[in-house]
């Protein structure tokens, strides 16, 4: 049976995982969002009929598409984060927003241990290399780099980059952070600055926060600091990450080799990425889980079903 909200609909903006596609689908009768050039014909004729949208962390919702929908109430992210939703827009509307901080905190940390894992030991280029003939006709590939006992950076000790050092601990690594605010609750050092923490390890994690405050974050600078024999990992956001400084250090072996579930401009990565095999780039879907160890919260499908009686952000 179809749940309809009070008094409008509920719009997709973006994809979302198939299994909430069609769970929207078949009890809010969700409507997604057309893609350009049939975006603004489609708001202009229906934008008053909906009141709730739902979207990712990555995708979010624009001022622009916020003006188009007079009529909105509730804003609701399946994801962790709100940095492609401004946040001043819909606190100026009284609008509620929403997200899913942790359902799908495991499986990014087990993503981020995979890459790491990933491109020091270079598992995929190793694959590519036996499938293109190489191993018959260029003999053994080379040898690699050892994962165990090695130091990892994690800027952004939240949920997520903290269930990255616990996993790490397996491995006998030694963690370091960074964050906005030291955590009086954990073991591991904490390191004052980016640079100082990518100098001090192996591999930098980035598990950090998206949004204009860490725009930019992981400059030519910190990369520099990484240096040669480091390796990059990011499981937050693209726009964490100067991408033009990494292809840029990959490409001139300033860094040892990155693994990379995120990027500025997705879906569509630099093609100088896609050249280089010490890179291991994966779409960013690739962390979430067909049946997620916690469901994703209901909370979240009662406010597109009750979004005019709750509280606004």
């Amino acid at each position: 049976m179809t749940e309809r909200t009070a008094g409008g609909r509920v719009l997709q903006v973006g994809p979302l995982m198939a299994s909430l596609e069609a769970r929207l689908r078949s009890r809010f009768a969700a409507v997604r969002l057309p893609d350009a050039p049939d975006t603004d014909s489609f708001l202009n004729q229906r934008g008053k009929e909906f009141v709730a949208a739902v979207t990712s962390g990555r995708v979010g919702v624009s001022d622009q598409l916020m003006d188009a929908l007079p009529n909105l109430k509730a804003i609701i992210n399946f994801g962790v984060g709100y940095d492609t939703t401004n946040i001043d827009s819909v606190r100026s509307r009284g609008l509620i927003l929403s997200n899913t901080p942790d359902v799908l905190t495991d499986c990014v940390a087990d993503t981020a241990v995979g890459a790491l894992i990933d491109v020091m030991r270079s598992l995929s280029a190793a694959d590519r290399y036996i499938r293109r003939g190489d191993w018959l006709a260029k003999g053994n590939f080379p040898l690699t780099r050892r994962v165990s006992g090695t130091t990892v950076g994690i800027l952004g000790l939240g949920r997520i980059g903290l269930a990255i050092a616990h996993r790490l601990a397996g491995f006998n690594i030694h963690v370091a952070y960074h964050n906005r605010n030291r955590r009086a609750d954990v073991p591991y050092p904490y390191v004052d600055s980016v640079i100082a923490l990518a100098a001090r390890s192996d591999i930098l994690i980035v598990a950090a926060s998206g949004g204009d405050s860490s725009r930019g974050l992981i400059s030519a600078e910190v990369l520099d600091a990484l240096g040669p024999d480091g390796f990059l990992v990011n499981v937050a956001r693209g726009s964490i990450v100067n991408e033009a400084a990494l292809v840029d250090s990959l490409a001139h072996h300033r860094i040892a080799g990155a693994g990379l579930d995120t990027f500025v401009n997705e879906p569509h990565v630099p093609a100088e990425l896609l050249s280089l095999d010490n890179v291991v780039v994966l779409p960013t879907w690739v962390a979430a889980p067909r049946k997620p160890a916690r469901p994703w919260p209901s909370s979240s499908y009662r406010t597109c079903s009750s979004s005019w009686r709750t509280e606004p952000w």
